[in-house]
């Protein structure tokens, strides 16, 4: 497994409604219309309404820290809804600890809209860009490049990086007797954001750091680098903290993953 420390993370997302503004005459509507305009101009232009990432204001960053025997699971955006400051405590953590970094198409999706928030509020990470300039190990191992593994995009390595091969957390997941989604997926974060149920978007960011550091310790299992034994010891470090926590949601994830069929597994 990987020696140093191991961050998964997760971006949650609403539309950037005051970037909406900038961009389009959309003077006189309510934010919900604005979010609504923007919705149909995309179906209109690409036939969905994922908006484009410069568009996506992020509202929540779930991570998942794994240090050693030490585990915290936390969403950036419980305590402030300050975009710049979510990205800072972000950012943060790689300039404090360098670890490495794990995600579920963060390449494709997470990160580059992280690029994009952090440049529109004047946010620093060096620690991140570097690419030898500073480190000479981040020459051949560093966050951007695609094919390092300082950065491992669960979905695209799975897929072998073939864009025709990809999945679903949520399929993955649950193909390995994990949890999955918990009655909530990325279609409703606007909503549930637009009534005000914050609290349900942390939540389910958590649920899905949880997820991907479980597939990802499968992943690590798959190639090598944990053994079986250690494998079950990672889980049992886990069901441990979640089960101590004493947090609602946790303990729904616990529950859901006591109760789901467990996967496979060799010796």
């Amino acid at each position: 497994m990987s020696s140093g420390p191991v961050l998964v993370f997760d971006l949650e997302t609403v539309p950037d409604i005051e970037g909406a503004r900038r961009l389009h005459d959309f003077e006189g509507l309510s934010d919900a219309e604005v979010a609504e305009a923007l919705f149909a101009l995309r179906r209109i232009r690409t036939g969905t309404e994922f908006l484009q990432h410069p568009l996506q204001r992020v509202v929540s960053i779930g991570v998942l820290y794994q240090g050693g025997e030490q585990i915290k699971v936390s969403a950036f955006g419980r305590d402030t809804e300050d975009e710049a400051e979510l990205l800072r405590q972000f950012f943060e953590v790689i300039e404090k600890r360098t670890p490495t970094l794990v995600s579920w198409n963060g390449g494709g999706f997470d990160l580059p809209v992280l690029h994009y928030r952090a440049l529109l509020h004047g946010v620093a990470a060096p620690r991140y860009w570097d690419q030898g300039d500073e480190d000479r190990s981040f020459r051949y191992n560093n966050y951007l490049s695609r094919f390092h593994w300082r950065h491992i995009d669960l979905m695209d390595v799975l897929a072998g990086y073939q864009p025709r091969a990809v999945a679903g957390l949520d399929m993955i997941a649950s193909l390995l007797g994990l949890p999955g989604k918990l009655g909530m997926d990325g279609s409703q974060v606007w909503p549930a954001w637009r009534d005000g149920n914050r609290r349900m978007i942390h939540d389910y960011v958590e649920h899905d750091v949880l997820n991907t550091y479980l597939v990802f310790l499968h992943f690590e299992r798959m190639r090598g680098a944990l053994s079986a034994e250690a494998l079950e010891q990672r889980k049992g470090l886990l069901r441990g903290y979640l089960a101590q926590e004493r947090q609602p949601h946790l303990e729904a994830f616990l529950s859901a993953w006591s109760g789901a069929a467990p996967a496979r597994a060799s010796a």
